[in-house]
């Protein structure tokens, strides 16, 4: 299929996907993480992020595997996008969606050797992984937090355990998606960083190659996960983008 290219702005050309799933461990996922990569990369993206759905989301790894096999066969998605992304010149980065009976949030800075090392990660609390995560660097993002479906039960918020908020999600306002299509979640979602100056992130959410053009643009490329998390926490200028526009 063809691959629809970016609106680059001049000021801000390097351009991020920050959620994004593949096949290999999102149950709901439709691309392979090598082909999601050579789509971001004609697309224009500078770099991309793997956030698969972790292990109580909508995983497609089997849950009753040990935790080594569990995550080895989870990072397959993430390993594959960035093997591609190392032939072909597109930064590939490493995170995922972890889930709390619907409320979810995006896990950034961490590493494969990371979750090997600490399987209490599975079963922590919201309070728990907040701190997990910030004991080694990481950033929790809470996405999509004013999002209405069937699959989440009720609307929740944890501020004392979050450090950004992704404010733009170009499923709920881009022209080309197909689900959660409401922009209402989105501006619900600014209020509410703004309200408690939380940095705000933005990404399409993406399962299937043909992409809906949000993340996020940079005047300068980073240089990998840790990078990303001072761009965000520092809150270097950059456009959040829809797939719309640049807002």
């Amino acid at each position: 299929m063809k691959i629809q290219r970016l609106k680059t702005n001049p000021e801000y050309p390097y351009v991020y996907e920050t959620h994004l799933h593949t096949c290999e461990a999102s149950l709901c996922g439709r691309s392979s993480g090598a082909d999601m990569a050579r789509a971001c990369k004609e697309a224009g993206y500078t770099g991309i992020i793997v956030t698969d759905h972790f292990v109580y989301g909508n995983t497609a790894v089997n849950r009753s595997l040990p935790w080594t096999e569990w995550v080895n066969a989870f990072c397959r998605g993430y390993e594959h996008a960035r093997a591609e992304g190392d032939r072909i010149g597109l930064k590939v980065f490493f995170g995922w969606e972890a889930c709390y009976k619907g409320t979810e949030f995006l896990i950034n800075g961490l590493s494969k050797e990371w979750l090997l090392a600490h399987p209490e990660i599975r079963d922590c609390t919201i309070e728990e992984q907040f701190e997990l995560v910030h004991e080694d660097g990481g950033m929790v993002v809470h996405c999509h937090p004013f999002r209405e479906e069937a699959y989440i039960p009720s609307v929740r918020l944890f501020p004392e355990y979050t450090d950004a908020v992704e404010t733009v999600n170009a499923t709920h306002s881009c022209a080309l998606s197909r689900s959660h299509n409401n922009p209402e979640f989105d501006v619900k979602a600014k209020e509410y960083a703004l309200e408690h100056d939380f940095p705000q992130t933005s990404g399409s959410d993406i399962h299937r190659i043909d992409l809906l053009l949000g993340g996020m643009a940079f005047k300068r490329e980073l240089e990998d996960s840790a990078d990303y998390i001072r761009a965000v926490m520092n809150r270097e200028p950059c456009l959040l983008l829809n797939g719309n526009e640049s807002l």
